[in-house]
């Protein structure tokens, strides 16, 4: 909703002969577009998509929509509410797939899916730890306890359970986003690491440094994880 316009509109000149500008037609002010929360959400995605957090401003949202900064309040309260809605929207979980899964397929899912929706948005790491949480996250944790419930889980055990998955999600996922090296860095390091092959012997045989299969190393940690879940 636009915010309202103050004051009258000019008035017309007088319709006589010597007024060669009444014949030049008249222009109405160009309304600004439509403006839902749903637009703006979406719009907040792709600016923090092409700029990251520092480069959310309400200016920019604007601008970005075609319309007035002040005009998106009647929508949101400030940024902060903005940062809320756009993380909620892209941490969205839409189930698993239809076909039958057990309690650790299901769970495989929920978190491979977390980890892909982080990654597609990085600047979503960021913003987690620090929002409250919206009712997307939140359907996506009760589901969670629901299925280590239903596998068996303890009551008492679940909390214990809910936070160990969420820190190795988070962990992986912000550790995924944030490692730049290339190749070539990677090799780099990998050769000085040879040359230092007295002093960390395991690693420079494990070939830590190369070892870039990030989907394939967290699928079987999360297994690891979920071993030690599995009702005895």
């Amino acid at each position: 909703m636009a915010a309202k316009r103050s004051g009258a509109r000019g008035k017309r000149p007088q319709r006589t002969s010597e007024t060669s500008e009444w014949l030049q037609p008249l222009h109405e002010p160009r309304s600004e577009p439509s403006l839902s929360r749903e637009r703006i959400v979406a719009a907040a995605v792709e600016l923090l998509d092409a700029q990251g957090v520092d480069g959310l401003t309400m200016r920019r949202l604007a601008d970005r929509l075609g319309s007035g900064v002040m005009s998106l309040y009647w929508h949101v309260d400030n940024k902060e509410d903005v940062f809320d809605l756009a993380l909620d929207s892209v941490l969205e979980y839409r189930g698993p797939p239809q076909i039958a899964q057990d309690w650790r397929g299901e769970v495989v899912h929920m978190l491979e899916d977390w980890r892909a929706s982080m990654l597609r948005h990085p600047w979503s790491t960021l913003l987690l730890p620090r929002r409250a949480l919206g009712p997307n996250i939140l359907s996506r944790l009760e589901l969670l306890s629901k299925t280590l419930s239903r596998a068996g889980v303890a009551d008492a055990d679940v909390n214990v359970a809910i936070w160990s998955l969420w820190n190795y999600v988070m962990g992986a996922t912000i550790t995924r986003a944030s490692f730049d090296l290339s190749d070539d860095d990677r090799a780099a390091a990998q050769q000085r690491l040879t040359r230092l092959s007295e002093r960390y012997p395991t690693i420079e045989r494990s070939r830590l440094l190369l070892d870039n299969d990030w989907d394939g190393a967290f699928r079987k940690g999360l297994g690891f994880l979920l071993d030690g879940l599995s009702p005895r």
